[in-house]
């Protein structure tokens, strides 16, 4: 039994001593053969009827590795130990490999304590709320500036099959890291190989994750009041906004660029994405003064320009965060802004997807 396969067992083992009428006759590694084994074999006997696991350990537990994971088991079990009960194991299953696990009738269970196993009249069901750290850094550098520039070009066309090569030049990130955001996806059952490229399978989920992920954008978020307001206030942003073909970007966001996207009440402050040059354009146009309380205007300078190559433009000078960008920072913006958020993805967003 090598180091990963003892420490399964003896997870499985903690696992089943605190079940009282249980009791363990062994774990045992399968010896090495020519075909499939199971890593892992408990002998069981539960009120003096004996009861065998057949498990299986993945060193990854991402759909991916899962997915195949769970047809070998079934096939062995099939196969092999009709009366036995398939149990697949990992560092981390999540939410979703848990769900697969139940609709494949395959029992789970991870090291970190999340587990579902049912046989002989004992039902084990154990759920631990946080994912593990390694879970969360890597969900995290799969959203990172230069990753998300990949997943922002793909979301732009969800149904689009892509080479690395042609997403390295779109996204402007180099061709390793498109491979990496490759791997990452197909990992995760979020998009696919074809003989055409890279396909996004999965992109409501993509989105779900990136959601639950996200962050404000590190930068400077500035505050500045205006006189102007009304269709005054409009036509002066539109008239700044539509001069991007020189210096300097900036774009509605937020609540401002939900308004030209999917309408969901009006607020009173005004949100832009900008450049250093955009915030300057800004500034003469709105005649912004700065403002440390009472301010109706807020200007993030993210350190991330990526947002800025993101836009759309649904209207004459009217250029907005893309509805992509724009669902996840009202997702972080209080109540109201989760309900304009989830407005805006039954609308622009869900067609965006749907392509």
């Amino acid at each position: 039994m090598n180091e990963a396969e003892a420490r399964a067992g003896e997870a499985l083992r903690r696992l089943l001593e605190k079940i009282p009428i249980l009791q363990i006759e062994g774990i045992e590694s399968e010896a090495v053969s020519g075909r499939w084994e199971p890593d892992l074999i408990a002998r069981l006997l539960v009120g003096g009827r004996r009861h065998v696991l057949v498990c299986e350990y993945k060193s990854n537990g991402q759909p991916r590795y899962a997915r195949s994971a769970l047809l070998e088991l079934r096939d062995y079990v099939e196969q092999r130990a009709p009366q036995a009960t398939p149990v697949f194991m990992a560092p981390y299953i999540s939410p979703a490999v848990r769900q697969l696990c139940e609709e494949k009738g395959v029992g789970y269970l991870d090291l970190e304590g999340n587990a579902r196993i049912a046989f002989g009249g004992v039902f084990i069901e154990r759920m631990v709320a946080d994912k593990p750290a390694a879970e969360q850094r890597e969900l995290k550098s799969l959203f990172r500036p230069k990753s998300a520039q990949v997943l922002r070009a793909m979301l732009r066309e969800p149904g689009r099959a892509w080479r690395v090569a042609e997403l390295s030049e779109i996204s402007g990130v180099s061709l390793g890291h498109v491979s990496n955001v490759r791997a990452g996806l197909i990992d995760r059952e979020w998009a696919r190989a074809s003989d055409e490229g890279l396909l996004l399978s999965q992109p409501d989920a993509l989105l779900d994750a990136w959601r639950d992920s996200y962050a404000a954008p590190s930068g400077e978020r500035m505050r500045f009041y205006t006189p102007l307001h009304g269709s005054a206030l409009e036509d002066a942003a539109r008239s700044a906004l539509g001069t991007q073909g020189g210096r300097g970007h900036a774009a509605f966001a937020s609540f401002s660029a939900a308004q030209w996207l999917a309408p969901y009440g009006r607020t009173g402050t005004h949100y832009f994405f900008a450049d250093e040059e955009g915030l300057r354009k800004l500034q003469a146009a709105l005649k912004l003064a700065p403002a440390s309380k009472g301010e109706n205007v807020v200007i993030t300078v993210p350190k991330d320009l990526g947002l800025l190559a993101d836009t759309i433009e649904p209207a004459p000078g009217a250029v907005c965060t893309s509805p992509v960008q724009t669902y996840l920072d009202l997702s972080i913006a209080g109540e109201r802004g989760a309900e304009a958020a989830e407005h805006l993805r039954l609308g622009l967003v869900k067609k965006q997807l749907e392509q």
